[in-house]
């Protein structure tokens, strides 16, 4: 079973841009445990602001201006929300 995207958009906001990929994956991608691979970047002037992705031997991460931090994953929702209250945070 190959993996399926179930979210992919790419737009601009405030002062850049906000790309979100997600797919479901038919296993996990390893150290995390869901079926989840993703992918979602906040852009300013060329430069990463805000991150999160779920990279192999990594696992679930973010970025916030420039510090790596860990990411406890709980669903794509959840996921896309923390992603966007954290780029609110950073545009404050």
């Amino acid at each position: 079973m190959p993996a399926t995207k179930l979210l992919h958009t790419k737009e601009e906001y405030a002062q850049g841009f906000v790309e979100i990929l997600i797919w479901r994956v038919p296993k996990p991608v390893p150290p995390s445990e869901h079926p989840f691979k993703y992918r979602l970047v906040y852009i300013v002037d060329g430069e990463r602001v805000v991150g999160y992705d779920n990279e192999r031997g990594k696992g679930d991460h973010k970025h916030i201006q420039g510090v790596e931090l860990s990411y406890e994953f709980q669903s794509p929702a959840r996921l896309v929300a923390d992603f966007m209250q954290d780029i609110e945070g950073v545009n404050t």
